[in-house]
């Protein structure tokens, strides 16, 4: 019954109900302009049928996350079968998490039948950040085996690594290794340099416990064997499916070599110690002159 056009309304009464009608404008506006700003991922989401509520995306916006983007992996999760809350999306992303990488991987490791949860996913991206590499391409090479060159082109002599065998022949020897990805070792599992350290050993200790290089030429595939045998692929984030020598050829006479320059340093230390000898000699035939003047000092005296 209180009304701004009634003469007997209380000046107080005007300005408190100008103020609530001030208010409530504001509040319908800054509604409208939150319904204008998120109804376009609201309704993509609902379409999805991967709902997002209008406070959550609210909430995103005010912490400063990309809202399209979580919502966006969230319907691309949904469309495959993958259930995530935009809650664990939201948190591996302030984690510095690619949610994206994450989510295709997921997607990708259930295409191809291989168990991996969400929380191990986030683990492994995480475990990546900084390497170069992303969890994606850990489950693509979990699917598809990848090959890697051992030694590493840039490494050893022209790309190859060196091994004497007990007759003193060098053979210098290129690997090819196939690995995949073992997914349950990756997260604290060592790298691929590891992996070519070990195979690099494997290599230098059979050829170099061979007894001739012969052998070794004649079957390359004792280099392989012996290598997988000793299970270099432990405590690594791969699994080694096969190791093929690419290449290999003979270097010089490492024993000869080494024989010629220990002949060249026993000579020296001969001719050192001859000398050694005339020296003394020298030195024995000059004392016994000076004696020999002494005694004729005492003749004569």
């Amino acid at each position: 019954h209180f009304s701004i056009f009634n003469p007997t309304y209380h000046p107080l009464m005007a300005t408190l109900e100008i103020f609530l009608i001030g208010a409530v404008i504001i509040v319908a506006l800054v509604l409208f302009l939150m319904v204008a700003k998120f109804f376009n991922l609201w309704l993509r989401a609902r379409i999805a049928n991967a709902p997002v509520s209008f406070p959550t995306l609210l909430a995103m916006w005010l912490r400063g996350v990309p809202n399209a983007l979580i919502v966006d992996t969230r319907i691309t999760a949904a469309k495959a079968g993958i259930p995530i809350d935009t809650d664990q999306l939201e948190a591996h992303f302030l984690a510095g998490g690619e949610v994206t990488h994450v989510v295709l991987a997921l997607i990708a490791a259930d295409k191809a039948g291989i168990p991996l949860d969400y929380n191990r996913a986030c683990a492994i991206d995480l475990a990546c950040k900084g390497t170069g590499k992303t969890v994606l391409e850990a489950v693509r090479t979990s699917i598809n085996p990848k090959v890697i060159d051992c030694p590493h082109p840039d490494m050893g002599r022209g790309g190859k690594i060196d091994a004497v065998a007990k007759d003193g022949i060098s053979l210098r020897v290129r690997a090819r290794v196939t690995v995949r990805t073992n997914l349950d070792r990756f997260v604290g599992g060592a790298t691929e340099e590891t992996v070519v350290a070990r195979v690099g050993e494997g290599i230098v200790t059979c050829i170099g416990s061979s007894d001739s290089y012969k052998a070794v030429l004649e079957n390359p595939d004792s280099i392989s064997k012996l290598v997988l045998h000793k299970g270099v692929d432990a405590g690594t984030a791969f699994e080694i499916l096969s190791i093929d020598i690419a290449d290999i050829d003979v270097g010089e006479n490492v024993g000869a070599k080494l024989q010629t320059e220990q002949a060249e340093a026993d000579k020296k230390i001969a001719q050192a110690m001859a000398e050694m000898r005339r020296a003394a000699a020298v030195a024995l035939e000059q004392e016994m002159a000076a004696r020999t003047q002494e005694m004729r000092a005492k003749v004569v005296e």
